[in-house]
Formats: structure tokens, C-alpha cells, sequence
């Protein structure tokens, strides 16, 4: 028995597809949807451009009397812009007159210019002009249900751009017309305007629902979907028994040789605590064994953390060098979630990276702007790093150097805390000692002792266990003996 799920018309921009759910189903018309500047001419104007390109013949309507040349000037400046399909491949012509005689005439224009070049996609960019010049609500829906049949007799897509927010859209006969709704917006955030799009109806298709970011560059339009929304190619498999040690004999011990492979782990610790350099020993260590490493960070330049970690004793620069080590500074000034962990993850898959840190989890979380989503997000995250087959680390900072309050259950973060390491200072003897502990290590043996740490020239070092105080995770100990860290005070 034959499928009844129609074909698709691939648009060009991968991403795009994706929302749609594979492309713009055949002898379909979709109304583009926005305010001024949102970006609706450039995505059908790139999707009309690629077809040409694919050897599919497109036509391009206007329904203003402005010139041709002013709108292919506009579009000059993208990569998508081949001035040479224009009279080819990509017919441009103005509707204007015929619609100023009538919807019939304007249709007829239309469809016989179709059928002259054998059309794949019409566009015609500005439906609320053809609104604004007719003024009659009966008219524009006949010319819309009648071009949509003609359109489909001669299995021709039809992209149609309109000026409306989406919720005035709803309530005109457009939005029951056409076959689907793709509605642009640019909404204010703080200083900020973001790009968003959502793909409000799509007969007959299952698409990516909500709206997700979108972004304009030299290439044209690209879109993010949400991170939690698109499907994962995932295999329940039990844990592996392999451990990922951080090249420290001392602390590797106290989780039984090192994190459980695959696993997501928070690394939590007062400001200059020594949580960054921690994190630089764990992806070291896996470069040394050959397993490719990559170290993001929000703050420091590759320089800047190389230098560091030499001061200490770990020299990380022949690794860098070797390529088993790579580094990625991302400023986080007006940093969009999506649009990171997309970047990150291509750079896991290009590289084949097997250990990862992110040195910043609080400038992550922040940038997730809506906060019902974050920790939906940071479990998509920690799933999708598991698939391909990395243990990961991010950092996170506890905002008091010393204090009582040490609560991570509420924040979305938390999610990600398959293993919980702490880092914290604490003040015993008139001195400030570092202290470390795991805390948590999910389905995994481990040590709870709590641990002084030291931080000098010749590298880290962690020492015997702390018996002589009470409180040392508040950060305000309370003296119980005469040692610290083994040694007499």
C-alpha cells in the first residue's frame, strides 16, 4: 500500500528542514510571518536562490511598485546571491498591475508565469500589500484558496511573506488558507534583540514545535533548534566500568582510580580555589593517553590558561602542539545558549574528543534566557556528551569563600551532578587551608574523606585525610585536635 505521507521539498538551509520536519511538504503554500526586519525576504529569498541553484526553476513576485533592482541590491551581500539564475533559473516579476485590475488577473498572471518557466516554487513577498490595496477580506481569500489549487495542479511550492505578528495573523483568512505558518520575531531582552522562529502549523507533517533561535550572517539565515527538542539517537546500554583519573595519584585514588567514564561532573569551589587548574590536570591527563581533550572557557585565553597551568608545573603546551589538547575561548558578553552548545558539540564530533571542560557553568546557565528551560537544557546536554562518548567536567563557582550556605538541590544545574566535587577554603588556626571532598559519585564507589589540597610551584598536592576539626564544608571549623592535613601545627 502506497504511502500517503506527501514528498518534500528540500529548502536548502539544513536547519531549516529540520524544524519542518524534513523540508516544506510538495504542493504546499507557507506564509512567512513577522514585523519589519525580521529577516522573512532574506529565508525565502535564500530558499528561492538555492533551488535555482539545484537547476529548479523559481518564480519571484513583488506586489509594489518599487524597483526589481532595489530588492536583488538588498540581497547582494549574501553569500546565496548568484546574480547569474537571474532570467535563468530565477524569474522576477511585479504583480502590481494586475493586482491593482483584480484578484483573477493577479492570479492568472501568476500561474501562467508558473507554467511558463515549469515553476518549483513561487514567492511572492508582501501579502499585506495585496491586503493594503484591495481592502476587501472576500477577494484576498479568493485569490489565496484559488492560487493554492492552481499551485498544486502543477506541483509548485508556494512562499508567501506577510507583516503581521503572529497572534494578528491568526485571526485573517490567510492563516486558514495556506497549508503553513512559519512566524519570525525579534524580541527584546535586556539591551539585547534575539531572533526567534517557530513553525506554527504545517498540515499534514510533524515538525520541531516552540520557537528557537535564529540568526542572520554573510551566509543567510541559519537556525538552532532547542537542544531539548530535537530527537537523540540513544541506546540504553549499562555504564561502562572505566575510570577518567585526573593524572593525581591522591585524589585519583579517592574515587577509585578516577570519574566513571561517560559521566557528567560539577566541580564546585570557592573563587581561586584551583577548580580551573583541576580541570586542566583531568583533560591533560587523557591527552597523555592518547584521548583527545578540549578545555572551554568563558574568561581565560589559551595563552593565558597554558601559562598558568606551566606556573604550577603542568605543561599542557606540547599537547596543544601535538593537537590532543585543544582550547576554546568564548567571551561570554551576549553569549546565546543554543548557539554555544551547538558550536561545542560539532567541535566534539570534528575532533573526536573524549574528555571535556567547560570552565564556567554559571555563565552557561545564565545564558539560557528563559529559566524554565534550564534544566531540561542541561539534561539534554549531559545526554547528548554521553552519546558521543564523552566525560565531561564543568565548573562551577560557589559564590561565599567561607560560609554555611552550600545548597546546589534547587539550582538547574544540579542536573548535571552525576559526581559532585567540592572545593572550599577554610579558616582554622588563624590560617586558610584548601579543603576538597567528592561528594557524590553516582552508582560509583568513592572516599568521602575530606582532603587538604596545596597549590605551589611544583604543582598539586593533596594530603592526608582532615580529622582535627569540625564544620570544615561551612567553611568555619571548629578545632577538635592539633593537626591539619597530617602535619603538626
Amino acid at each position: 500500500m502506497p504511502s500517503s505521507e506527501p514528498s518534500l521539498f528540500q529548502s536548502g538551509i539544513p536547519s531549516f528542514d529540520a524544524l519542518l520536519g524534513g523540508g516544506i511538504p510538495s504542493r504546499q503554500a507557507v506564509i512567512v510571518t513577522g514585523t519589519p526586519g525580521c529577516g522573512k525576504t532574506v529565508l525565502c529569498s535564500q530558499v528561492a536562490f538555492d533551488a535555482a541553484s539545484r537547476g529548479i526553476p523559481v518564480v519571484m513576485a513583488t506586489v509594489t511598485s518599487e524597483p526589481h533592482d532595489k530588492l536583488m541590491s538588498s540581497l547582494s551581500s549574501f553569500s546565496f546571491f548568484k546574480p547569474e539564475l537571474l532570467g535563468e533559473k530565477l524569474f522576477v516579476i511585479s504583480a502590481y498591475s494586475a493586482l491593482k485590475r483584480g484578484p483573477k488577473e493577479a492570479r492568472d498572471l501568476l500561474l501562467q508565469t508558473v507554467r511558463e518557466h515549469k515553476a518549483g516554487v513561487l514567492f511572492i513577498d508582501g501579502l499585506r500589500s495585496i491586503r493594503d490595496l484591495w481592502s476587501d477580506e472576500a477577494r484576498l481569500r479568493e485569490f489565496l484558496y484559488e492560487l493554492g489549487i492552481g499551485l498544486s495542479a502543477v506541483n509548485c511550492i508556494g512562499l508567501f511573506t506577510t507583516e503581521y505578528p503572529l497572534d494578528r495573523l491568526m485571526g485573517l483568512p490567510e492563516a486558514t488558507t495556506v497549508d503553513g505558518i512559519v512566524a519570525l520575531s525579534i524580541q527584546p531582552q535586556g539591551a539585547r534583540r534575539l531572533r526567534r522562529v517557530e513553525v506554527v502549523k504545517l498540515r499534514g507533517r510533524e515538525h520541531l514545535t516552540g520557537e528557537h533561535v535564529m540568526t542572520i550572517n554573510q551566509g543567510g539565515v541559519e537556525f538552532i533548534p532547542r537542544l531539548e527538542s530535537t530527537p537523540l539517537d540513544f541506546h540504553d546500554e549499562p555504564p561502562t566500568l572505566a575510570r577518567k583519573g585526573f593524572g593525581l595519584p591522591e585524589l585519583d585514588t579517592l574515587m577509585f582510580e578516577g570519574l566513571p567514564e561517560l559521566s557528567t561532573t560539577m566541580l564546585a569551589g570557592s573563587m581561586g580555589i584551583g577548580k580551573t587548574l583541576l580541570a586542566t590536570h583531568f583533560v591533560a591527563d587523557g591527552a597523555r593517553r592518547g584521548e583527545q581533550g578540549l578545555f572551554v572557557s568563558f574568561f581565560d585565553s589559551p595563552a593565558m590558561l597554558m601559562a598558568r597551568a606551566k606556573r604550577v608545573g603542568l605543561d599542557v603546551a606540547a599537547l596543544h602542539r601535538d593537537g590532543l589538547l585543544s582550547f576554546q575561548h568564548v567571551p561570554p558578553m551576549e553569549l546565546e545558549a543554543d548557539v554555544f552548545v551547538r558550536d561545542v558539540l560539532r567541535k566534539v564530533e570534528a575532533l573526536g574528543v573524549k574528555r571535556l571542560v567547560i570552565d564556567g557553568l554559571s555563565e552557561l546557565e545564565q545564558s539560557i534566557l528563559d529559566p524554565s528551560r534550564r534544566r531540561t537544557f542541561l539534561a539534554s546536554l549531559a545526554m547528548r556528551l554521553r552519546i558521543l562518548g564523552v566525560t565531561s567536567i564543568f565548573t562551577r563557582e560557589v559564590p561565599k569563600v567561607v560560609g554555611t550556605e552550600l545548597d546546589f538541590s534547587d539550582a538547574p544545574v544540579a542536573i548535571l551532578g552525576e559526581n559532585l566535587l567540592l572545593l572550599r577554603y577554610v579558616e582554622l588556626h588563624g590560617r586558610m587551608h584548601r579543603i576538597l571532598s567528592v561528594l557524590k559519585m553516582r552508582d560509583s564507589k568513592y572516599a568521602s574523606d575530606l582532603r587538604e589540597f596545596q597549590i605551589n610551584d611544583t604543582g598539586v598536592k593533596v594530603l592526608a585525610p582532615l580529622r582535627s576539626a569540625a564544620g570544615l564544608l561551612t567553611g568555619q571549623a571548629q578545632p577538635i585536635g592539633s593537626t591539619v592535613g597530617g602535619a603538626k601545627e
